[in-house]
């Protein structure tokens, strides 16, 4: 897959699906799975990483990590891997173009992704997009509720009132016009977002956006249950950490306290037995 591809899905009416990974392991079950894209979240700093927020994650340990994604992609999908893009973590982009094309630069010389992706779209963002885009730096972006914005804007809902919705749709169409070959949206009102997949080119891919986007990103933990909190927009679909927790706790008990030994085998014949009265 290539970023070109996702339009293409879209111009034909087909569904895009995409899952994050953060190591081997996750790239190569959700590869298995089929999906269209990977991608390696930032929320690894709370899924993996213990983080309260995505804040703490550095670019190396992003690297890090997307090395470890793509091994396990290419070992599940040899033939027809799926599209690996790589979350710029906060303050990677945010410093200047300069730095942020560097950092862009080092996601695809050093990782095997083919695309980064980045929040916002303010001013000084919008820049960075077209200067990692002119440089050849495939970018997808991110609105809505934007994680690294979180003591700013929380975790709440965003876009619920028309002027915040209308500044969305401006943002969402610079972004276009500044060359994202695709956006997510998250937590925002279903009519919304639809109204964005119907009249941007680019596809919007949702999460917490109802379900007239062009496609759809979970993140993969929450989807198989294995994080203690969910949000409300992306219930489980299996309680996985009830039955890890179960299973290996079965195991444990079933290994119980060393066996006794043996009794040692009689060096002589046994008496005769007692007379019954």
């Amino acid at each position: 897959m290539r970023p070109a591809d996702l339009t293409r899905r879209k111009q034909g009416g087909l569904a895009i699906t995409m899952l994050t990974a953060w190591d081997a392991l996750s790239a190569a079950v959700v590869a298995g799975a089929g999906v269209d894209a990977v991608l390696v979240g930032d929320s690894l700093a709370m899924v993996v990483l213990g983080h309260a927020t995505t804040l703490p994650v550095t670019l190396e340990e992003m690297l890090h990590h997307c090395r470890a994604a793509g091994r396990g992609l290419a070992a599940a999908a040899a033939h027809h891997p799926p599209l690996l893009i790589c979350d710029l973590p906060f303050l990677s982009y945010q410093c200047g173009a300069d730095e942020a094309v560097a950092a862009a630069g080092r996601v695809l010389k050093e990782t095997p992704a083919v695309a980064v992706k980045l929040e916002g779209a303010e001013p000084e963002t919008l820049t960075v997009i077209d200067r990692m885009v002119r440089s050849g730096i495939p970018v997808m972006g991110h609105l809505g509720l934007t994680p690294q914005s979180v003591h700013q804007l929380g975790y709440r809902r965003q876009a619920g009132d028309p002027v915040s919705q209308e500044r969305l749709r401006r943002r969402a169409l610079a972004l276009q016009e500044a060359g994202c070959f695709a956006l997510v949206i998250e937590h925002v009102p279903a009519e919304l977002a639809s109204e964005l997949s119907a009249s941007l080119v680019i596809p919007v891919i949702g999460i917490g956006a109802g379900d007239g986007c062009d496609g759809q990103v979970r993140v993969t933990a929450d989807l198989l249950g294995l994080t203690s909190r969910q949000p409300p927009f992306s219930p489980p679909l299996m309680e996985g950490r009830a039955l890890a927790v179960e299973v290996l706790g079965r195991w444990v008990r079933e290994q119980g306290p060393a066996a006794a030994p043996a009794p040692t085998p009689a060096t002589r014949p046994a008496s005769p037995a007692a007379p019954h009265c």
